[in-house]
């Protein structure tokens, strides 16, 4: 089965190698403890303890599994690396470009984003999803470039600078 890469910057690599080894060595075994003592309790079929329990540990194992799956496909974005070109792992400036009071399209207010894999997207903290459709408008774009962004409302996107 070929999945998809799944993008990440090295501190991202990182943050998911402790996820992962804290999901398996230390909440799976909390879960464990959790439905040991649920079962002491007696009754497993009126035992609200144990069905919560075992809905945790349905949870837990679920995201061990996505997060093997995401670990087995990874590539770790080379973040360093400086390009004229917007990529997977550039940080950049860029502005709206917006309608004055003349109807003439002028510079918006700026913004600064990284461009990440999806697990490590947080865009209200500069970290642009590689899939987003703004990401999708600018990627291979220089500096000075004016984009679309084609979304239900499409618009326009300057870059300005390319870290």
């Amino acid at each position: 089965m070929n999945l998809e890469k799944v993008y990440v910057t090295q501190q991202g690599y990182e943050d998911l190698l402790k996820e992962y080894e804290t999901l398996v060595h230390v909440t799976r075994k909390d879960v464990i403890e959790e439905l040991q003592a649920a079962r002491a309790q007696g009754d497993l079929s009126e035992n609200a303890d144990y069905d919560a329990a075992r809905d945790r540990q349905a949870r837990i194992e679920g995201r061990i599994r996505e997060v093997e799956t995401m670990l087995n496909n990874i590539e770790i974005i080379d973040d360093k690396k400086s390009s004229k070109v917007i990529r997977i792992g550039s940080t950049f400036t860029m502005c709206e470009l917006v309608k004055n009071s003349k109807g003439k399209l002028v510079d918006g207010e700026s913004e600064r984003f990284t461009i990440v894999g999806s697990v490590e997207a947080d865009p209200l903290n500069g970290k642009l999803s590689n899939v987003s459709p703004l990401a999708q408008a600018i990627l291979d774009r220089k500096e000075g470039d004016v984009a679309t962004v084609n979304i239900d409302q499409p618009y326009d996107v300057k870059i300005l600078t390319i870290e």
